[in-house]
């Protein structure tokens, strides 16, 4: 069994920035692709952005040269760097280890 909790969401004014922290339990972290997903009031969960073990990433178009996803293997965390950050970006975002094991979600709240 895995768990993550996430943290670092918050109210922020639009072109703010925040950093979300996911901390992972588990023993083979490093091995394993992270990745970060969102879901706003009435709409469906998407994917933001993903890390594997490589440290390749990819990301959503939407938060492409906005957002930096990061790990830190020997911390078990994962990092999503939030910049110039616009309302549309509100949602509750959620931490994935594989995609087998989602964190309880953190809100983040952009004001215009």
């Amino acid at each position: 069994q895995v768990q993550l909790v996430e943290s670092g969401g918050g109210l922020v004014q639009a072109g703010g920035s925040l950093r979300l922290s996911c901390e992972a339990s588990g023993n083979i972290f490093r091995l394993t692709t992270m990745s970060w997903h969102r879901q706003a009031p009435g709409r469906q969960r998407e994917f933001v952005a993903d890390i594997n073990g490589s440290e390749a990433t990819n990301y959503a178009d939407s938060v492409k040269g906005r957002f930096t996803i990061s790990r830190d293997n020997a911390r078990k965390t994962v990092y999503l760097q939030m910049g110039s950050l616009n309302p549309e970006d509100t949602a509750v975002y959620y931490c994935s280890w594989g995609r087998i094991y989602w964190g309880q979600g953190t809100q983040v709240t952009v004001s215009a």
